[in-house]
């Protein structure tokens, strides 16, 4: 199920709020497909100003998995690892760079910081970061907040757009997903 129109503001600017129900892990594949598919349509405009997701969610919500069907659905091969323990995995598609940061393990926002992890944000690049708060001030500017909620045996999920480049991520996720 699909729906868009709960209205959020950021600033004065108002942007829906997607909402998707995944039944299952395929359908949480699915949605990886879609917002790879977004990012291919919008690649231009990402290398000029990056793209930066925020993945929100319990313990087991299925942020990883659906990191990893994104980086497949953009030609990603090879392992694709949790950076649970690095911190960081980098990978390469569609000539962008694209970092999926775990900050679980943050004992301090500070830590984002010391890492100079600032550096791998900005044009050019795509970032997936979970656990988003541990990193607290510190952390750039999200484009999109990718919320996964357990609901039953499956997921729901709340792509919420913070800025004109993700409000246009949403419209193609939603796009795709009809």
């Amino acid at each position: 199920m699909f729906t868009a129109g709960l209205e959020m503001k950021v600033g004065d600017v108002p942007y829906d709020v997607v909402s998707i129900e995944l039944p299952d892990e395929a359908a949480t594949e699915a949605l990886g497909k879609c917002l790879a598919g977004a990012v291919k349509k919008l690649a231009g405009g990402i290398r000029d100003e990056g793209l930066n997701f925020r993945l929100e969610g319990t313990l087991g919500a299925g942020k990883t998995t659906l990191t990893r069907a994104f980086l497949r659905n953009l030609g990603v091969t090879g392992r694709v690892r949790s950076p649970t323990f690095t911190l960081v995995e980098t990978y390469s598609a569609l000539g962008l760079t694209i970092n999926h940061f775990d900050f679980y393990r943050f004992e301090s926002p500070e830590e984002f910081d010391d890492a100079g992890f600032r550096d791998l944000f900005g044009a050019g690049r795509v970032t997936l970061c979970e656990w988003p708060e541990k990193a607290g001030e510190f952390l750039p500017a999200s484009d999109v907040d990718v919320q996964i909620e357990l609901s039953g045996d499956g997921r729901k999920i709340f792509l919420r757009p913070r800025t004109e480049r993700g409000r246009k991520v949403a419209e193609e996720v939603g796009r795709e997903w009809k």
